[in-house]
């Protein structure tokens, strides 16, 4: 597995929409993004120790997947409202990657924000905590995966 694996088709058309866009279109489409995410499903809810704590995250940031019935993975992420920039960065991540392949989502290079001009807008800490949820991410997915085989 190499840092050259290409990113998968919807993350890079992300990307490339980010890099491309004028400094405070990028900030604003990160908020639609953090808009956009679904709220945590009702049974995640009621049964919190489900969902994984990311710890190196400045907001109080939880997630979890699942396999769905086509082999492909699931992700819900609860985020608060008053953090923004991170609801956005896992709206980004459930658009473009929710229902692939654990193997896709795995290959993901882990820098990959770094390509979208997010670090003229965000704060290192930020940026430290989006390669943290990502990490967690692939975590979650390895571990299912290894619960599956």
């Amino acid at each position: 597995m190499t840092d050259a694996a290409p990113l998968p088709e919807k993350l890079q058309n992300i990307v490339t929409l980010f890099r491309s866009a004028p400094k405070p279109l990028r900030l604003q489409a990160l908020l639609e993004y953090s808009k956009k995410l679904p709220p945590l499903p009702e049974k995640y809810v009621e049964h919190p120790e489900f969902l994984q704590p990311v710890p190196e995250c400045a907001s109080p940031f939880f997630l979890v997947t699942e396999q769905n019935g086509e082999g492909g993975v699931n992700m819900h992420f609860k985020v608060p409202e008053e953090a923004p920039t991170v609801r956005g960065y896992a709206g980004i991540l459930r658009e473009a990657l929710n229902g692939e392949s654990p193997e896709t989502i795995l290959n993901v290079p882990d820098q990959f924000y770094m390509d979208m001009g997010l670090s003229e807008l965000i704060t290192p800490m930020r940026l430290r905590g989006m390669g943290a949820i990502l990490m967690r991410l692939k975590n979650d997915v390895r571990e299912h995966a290894q619960g599956q085989g």
